[in-house]
């Protein structure tokens, strides 16, 4: 069978920027109890874009990047918990707003592990030959779903979209996948209210088990790719909280070339999004050599877990 490759990336953030100090004016908070908590400083909220308004224009960039014309693209797939379309789906109207005829279109709901869920699910659809070139999005308006006076989650969420484009290859250049689920602790992330669903999560039990259960899945998520993590050019995981990605480094053991992907610092956690916005952005500011295996690990509600080694374009 082929492989596959990331063949480019990009990424779209909201303009409006909502630091710590503006939530501390809406909710009882402050920069410190923000900072020490989430590492979070700022994050992206959108107005009146929506969540195919944000998912278009990174895909576009990625396609624009990746040198293809839309009839080039035969599956298009977006990862989403926030999207309020039911049909048609973000993903078909992405493919009519970049022009993309005739292209399998799907959204994806895996909550934050959905960006490398359907990073999987193209790798494989390529490689079966079902499409050359596919469009692979994660995007999210989390401000939709975020209850605002909560302290203790308002203060995490924002908004954003990434987008990859992955095309068939002679040679892989994305690795297997490790993914799976842990239903019996579903609740432990979970959007309420079937009208108006408000972000709500249990923090305590998110940590603990993205800081001690997953590591052994991070690790082989690596061995399957043929690696060790000190092998990695970088770590891109879910960009939850700071906390975790600092947790998860250290258990690592990386070495200091590795490079971290840190951008919950000034995009929040913007769930499916947090991946590929991350990667788009290094790779945007020349911290990832063409080439360089970086890890990619998400995970959140369900709870849900994906991951896998890609080549950087």
């Amino acid at each position: 069978m082929p492989g596959t490759r990331i063949a480019a990336l990009g990424h779209y953030q909201p303009e409006r920027v909502l630091t710590n100090d503006d939530l501390a004016a809406m909710v009882e908070t402050d920069d410190e109890w923000i900072r020490t908590r989430t590492g979070i400083v700022t994050r992206h909220i959108a107005g009146s874009e929506s969540v195919t308004d944000m998912a278009a224009a990174a895909a576009g960039k990625a396609l624009a990047a990746a040198g293809l014309d839309p009839a080039d693209i035969g599956l298009v797939t977006v990862a989403t918990c926030s999207a309020i379309d039911r049909c048609p789906s973000t993903a078909a109207q992405v493919a009519g707003r970049l022009g993309i005829p005739g292209a399998v279109a799907f959204d994806l709901n895996n909550a934050c592990a959905g960006f490398c869920t359907a990073l999987a699910t193209a790798d494989h659809a390529v490689r079966a030959g079902a499409a050359r070139h596919a469009l692979v999005i994660g995007a999210e308006k989390m401000s939709d779903v975020t209850d605002w006076t909560d302290r203790r989650t308002c203060v995490i969420l924002g908004d954003g979209a990434g987008a990859a484009v992955v095309s068939a290859a002679d040679e892989a250049g994305i690795g297997p996948v490790v993914w799976g689920s842990d239903p019996t602790r579903a609740d432990a992330v979970r959007l309420v209210d079937d009208w108006h669903p408000k972000f709500a999560q249990e923090g305590q039990t998110v940590f603990r088990w993205a800081t001690t259960e997953l590591v052994p899945l991070v690790r082989e998520a690596c061995e399957r790719a043929g690696l060790a993590p000190a092998d990695l050019g970088a770590v891109v995981t879910h960009q939850a909280n700071l906390r975790i990605v600092e947790a998860l480094v250290r258990r690592l053991d990386l070495p200091e070339h590795v490079v971290v992907a840190r951008d919950v610092t000034e995009s929040g956690n913007t769930s499916a999004a947090s991946v590929p916005l991350a990667l788009s952005k290094l790779a945007e500011r020349g911290e990832l050599p063409s080439g360089a295996p970086a890890l990619l690990f998400a995970f959140g509600g369900g709870l849900s877990w994906a991951g896998q080694v890609v080549r950087c374009p």
